[in-house]
């Protein structure tokens, strides 16, 4: 079976990819169903999960965005919490060396 010869000459005047040759000439030598595949096999080793490739209903949809939705409304509060818990000592050892400072002068 003979090579896939795909050759461009650089010189037909796009020069976005400077003189490069290699880039006009390159071939895609995975498919996108192998990719996919990859993809849920690593997510499942990862995360345990695995993708469906069926059509999802209106309602599926819905609770879907409701829990995507849920679920950033806590990650949002965990983050404003953690904001505040940090930045209360960071305010009173600002008033601190501030008087201190003040004190001194």
């Amino acid at each position: 079976m003979a090579r896939n010869k795909r050759r461009h000459s650089t010189g037909f005047g796009y020069i976005g990819f400077g003189n490069n040759q290699s880039v006009f000439n390159q071939s895609a030598n995975k498919s996108f169903s192998a990719l996919k595949e990859r993809l849920n096999q690593e997510t499942h080793y990862h995360y345990e999960l695995h993708f469906t490739h069926k059509k999802l209903t209106k309602t599926e949809k819905e609770a879907i965005k409701n829990k995507i939705r849920t679920s950033e409304k806590l990650r949002f509060r965990k983050t404003i919490i953690a904001f505040v818990l940090m930045a209360i000592p960071v305010a009173f050892l600002i008033g601190f060396l501030i008087k201190k400072l003040s004190s001194n002068l």
